[in-house]
Formats: structure tokens, sequence, C-alpha cells
């Protein structure tokens, strides 16, 4: 029976355990390029024992970014940083993974500690692109549509971006399709109001999710895995919902999506969501066994035997937390202990290891 310390294989990528750090932005770039915080925030939890890390939402442009400071990977320049956070998680032992993202409709807004609103210019603000002109809700501007020429100039930044995050020397990419950001405003008939090949039925709605995954696939290396991260619901009535999520899973898995990474919401900010914990891993479950692709599972997972039981019982391939690892980013080795099975340790805090539990004595330089 599958645990959660034993080794996932994706593509030629191991990871050294089931536990992942889910994207978690921390609004502290500027002009998209990647900080000391940055550097430190990420270094502290590579060294923690997680198997895998997803570095927040990195915009393929500026307009894609959800605030002004937000990650980005849209020009040469902002490769560098992220390298560096590539490189001293491999060498921990943890795989890092970069998301891409566009923010569409969702984008210009305040810093996440700052009010949720369209910033103006003045304020390092833009004006936004959806696929319907349609605003996200009070206090946010009526974003502009998208018309085919820029949809496709969109697929090509998510492209040219990916191939900056080769660059940048990193072993997976994530595609950000959830929380109500341009993808997923495509997905949802709620945000999505179009009667051209983008909008409208299944086939159409889903097209530009089709198409970004066609052409990040076809920039990332062949040995190396390509993750998607999916809205499995709006939790509103007529909006995306569970069943349409499986259907484009079995889509993107012959298209070359490894893993889907399934949460949920994000789309409207009216939304009752009923949470609780591991609220989401029912849906995790459901597309890992009827669309047969791997999963990620994430949300109110808190304790080592919350998240061993939900590997254990098939209902996810992996589990992500992110307050948690917050809160504390040694969880893996607590976790590893708690559940009897071995975690690894940076050579460099072997002394402080109770004893039996060192799976291997890992660390940087």
């Amino acid at each position: 029976m599958t645990h959660l310390f034993e080794p996932l294989k994706l593509r030629d990528v191991v990871l050294s355990n089931r536990i992942g750090i889910p994207p978690m932005c921390q609004y502290s770039a500027s002009e998209g390029m990647a900080a000391h915080w940055h550097f430190v925030h990420y270094g502290s939890r590579a060294v923690g024992g997680a198997g895998l890390m997803i570095i927040e939402a990195t915009a393929v442009s500026p307009e894609g970014r959800i605030s002004p400071g937000d990650l980005g990977l849209w020009e040469d320049r902002q490769i560098e940083p992220l390298a560096r956070i590539a490189q001293f998680s491999q060498e921990q032992g943890c795989v890092a993974v970069v998301q891409l993202a566009h923010s569409g409709r969702k984008g210009s807004a305040g810093r996440g500690w700052q009010a949720q609103r369209t910033v103006d210019a003045g304020e390092g603000g833009w004006t936004t692109v959806a696929p319907s002109a349609i605003s996200f809700g009070e206090g946010y501007a009526v974003p502009r549509e998208l018309d085919e020429a820029g949809i496709r100039h969109v697929v090509a930044q998510f492209a040219a971006a990916t191939e900056r995050a080769r660059e940048a020397g990193f072993q997976m990419v994530e595609i950000h399709g959830a929380h109500g950001y341009l993808l997923h405003q495509f997905l949802s008939p709620l945000s999505n109001k179009r009667t051209d090949a983008y909008g409208g039925s299944f086939e159409n709605r889903t097209r530009l999710v089709r198409d970004v995954v066609t052409a990040v696939r076809a920039k990332w290396p062949e040995r190396l895995p390509l993750l998607i991260r999916l809205s499995a619901t709006d939790w509103v009535d007529g909006g995306w919902n569970v069943e349409e999520t499986i259907e484009l899973c079995r889509n993107l898995r012959n298209l070359g999506v490894d893993l889907v990474d399934v949460s949920s919401a994000g789309l409207v900010p009216t939304a009752k969501i009923p949470a609780g914990p591991g609220f989401q891993t029912e849906f995790a479950g459901r597309i890992r066994r009827e669309a047969g692709v791997p999963t990620a599972a994430v949300g109110l997972i808190t304790s080592p035997a919350q998240a061993d039981h939900i590997i254990r019982t098939g209902q996810a391939d992996m589990v992500l937390l992110g307050r948690e690892i917050l809160r504390n980013p040694y969880w893996p080795m607590n976790a590893a202990q708690a559940l009897g099975q071995a975690a690894p340790w940076p050579s460099q805090y072997l002394r402080a290891a109770p004893a039996g539990s060192v799976a291997r004595q890992g660390g940087g330089h």
C-alpha cells in the first residue's frame, strides 16, 4: 500500500515523497523579479523535507500579474533570480516547479494584504483582459475582451515563459488554470459569454486551455513532467463543474499533462464554499479514477495521519500543504516522526534529528 513517504515518479523525475508545497503568492516582487524574500522563503521550505515545491503564480506577461508585486517570466532578466531558487531546492532534494499564470480580469489588484480591488495606473495598475467584458466583482474594473489575435498572443506568451523556465533549471512547470484567473475564466460559462470558437460549447470553452497545454508541452522537454492546476468546481449553479473537469482532464492526459493539482472556486466572489478538512479531496479522487491521471489534493490538509490516509486510500498521488507549511516549514520532518517513517534531513541539521529518523543526509553547500 502506497504511503506518504513513498517516492513518486513522473516521467524521468522522482520525488522523494508525496508531500508538496502549493503555490502561494508572496506579492513581494518588483517588475516581476524575485527578491531576497523569495530566496529565503522558498529556501527555508526546500530544506524542510517536502518532495515538491511549486513556486507562486509567475506571470507570462506584465498584464498577466495579479498584483504589481507578482513574479514574472516574460523577459530574460527574470530568469537568474528564479534559477537560484531552483538550483538551491534541487540541492536539498526538493523538486522546484514554477507555476505559469495569467490573471485575466482579476489582475491589476492590490497585494494580498491590501484591499482587493483594481488599482489604477498611478498605483502601478494596468488594463485587464478576459474572455468577455464582465467584471470580477465590486471594486474591479470591467476588463477588455480579448480578440482571437490576443488569444493567440497569450498562448505564445505561455510558450515563451516555458522556455525561460527550462533555462532557469526548473524540473517541472505547472499551468495555472484555476482560481478564477484567465484560463479558468474561459472554462466557465459564468465568465465566458463568447460566441466564437472560444465560447459556448464545452469544446470551445476548453479550447484555450488545450491550446496552452499543447504549446507548453511542445517547448518543455519530453523527459520532464507537466502539471496543471484546475478548479474542479465554481461552487455556483450554472458554472464550471466536476464532470466537466473530469472530461477536460481526459483530454489533457492525452496532450501530455502528467499530474492535475486539484483545487476549486475563485471565479466569483459570492460562491458559497463548504470548506472543511480535506473538502476538495473528493474531487482529486474522482479525477484520478475517472480521468486516469495522477492528482494532487489540496485544501485544509493539516495532520500527518490525514495526509497519509489520503495517499493510502488512493484519493490522490500527492498532498499539498499550504498554510500548514507557512506555519511550520519542517512539517514533513515532523510528519515522518509521527508516522514512524524516516525523513530527509539536511546534513547541517543532523545534530537535532531524533534517533532513527533520518532517511538520507542532504544539504547544500
